[in-house]
């Protein structure tokens, strides 16, 4: 899963700095950390990578799954990053020249609530930006990746488990789950080496549905639960359509009935289809909302029945 992620991450810069790492030799590191304030947490991991040019570089993973962000990672970064390069120096593995190896700190966040802190040390400190004293200041950034931050149209694009993992911790539909747990069954049939942490992702998917589907008994093979997510699709798609029926339609044609039968459903259609949207996509756009109160009747219709199929609002409104 680690080279997994950092494959995933190549993906996205420009540098190729991934093609010096030896990925076939990554390793975890035992470290433990032994001071008051910056013992390693248990969701903090640290990997020792080769790097074909020599020596090797040393990835420090934390994992952050909490609800509130933390501002100031960027200062727990740098404790960190010293404790591993202490505990390195202590251990005399530093490099044949007798420096220090490269540190790679990488964020990995999954909270609703977008990641809005300083990811460097120089964002903290209270100093003007021309003052002398910036020589003498710590300098420590981290890569942040804050997997709610990724557009759904990005992730579907790209290959391997890491996109996958962050499309399913984002997966609250019927549909999206079934997406997904096809594009795992591809995935561990077509990739062997990725059958060690099936199970994994067989849990979180089991997650997703005790979510969708409360009090259900859920299957614990990948198999079942692709058939047991198309089988209650239709029931499914059935019972969002009605309750956002019976909502629409009693908010909007009461709005309308004074304006006629004709409007009245002219009305209680687009409130319908309000109702689908918010509930599809979230707060919807100005322009999203003109359409749908200049449309007729017939094409508020057609557009209800794009929503449930539709990834995104430029496909409902085609």
């Amino acid at each position: 899963m680690v080279v997994q992620l950092l494959r995933f991450l190549a993906e996205s810069s420009p540098d190729p700095w991934l093609d010096d790492l030896y990925l076939e030799g990554l390793s975890r590191e035992n470290t433990k950390f032994h001071a008051d304030s910056g013992q390693l947490r248990m969701s903090d991991v640290v990997w020792r990578i080769p790097r074909h040019s020599g020596g090797e570089t040393y990835l420090l993973l934390m994992l952050e799954f909490q609800s509130t962000i933390d501002s100031w990672m960027a200062l727990r970064v740098l404790v960190y990053v010293g404790l591993l390069w202490q505990h390195l120096v202590k251990e005399k593995r530093v490099l044949p020249d007798g420096r220090l190896p490269p540190v790679m700190p990488i964020v990995l966040y999954n909270g609703d609530d977008r990641w809005v802190e300083p990811d460097a040390l120089r964002k903290l400190i209270g100093l003007h930006e021309a003052s002398p004293l910036w020589e003498w200041q710590p300098q420590m950034r981290y890569y942040l990746i804050d997997e709610g931050g990724f557009r759904p149209d990005d992730l579907a694009k790209r290959e391997g488990l890491a996109a996958l993992l962050f499309r399913l911790e984002n997966a609250h539909e019927p549909k999206a789950a079934l997406v997904l747990t096809d594009a795992l069954l591809a995935s561990f049939r077509d990739n062997p080496l990725f059958l060690p942490v099936r199970h994994l992702f067989i849990e979180l998917l089991r997650s997703v549905m005790t979510t969708l589907a409360p009090g259900t008994r859920i299957p614990e093979e990948l198999l079942e639960i692709r058939n047991m997510l198309a089988t209650r699709m239709e029931a499914w798609k059935q019972k969002v359509m009605q309750e956002g029926l019976e909502e629409g339609r009693q908010k909007g044609w009461m709005e309308g009935r004074q304006e006629g039968e004709r409007m009245g459903r002219q009305k209680g259609e687009a409130a319908f289809l309000l109702r689908l949207l918010e509930r599809r996509f979230g707060e919807l756009p100005e322009w999203a909302k003109t359409r749908i109160e200049d449309a007729e009747t017939v094409l508020l219709e057609e557009w209800s029945l794009r929503v449930l199929d539709a990834v995104s609002l430029d496909e409902v409104f085609a």
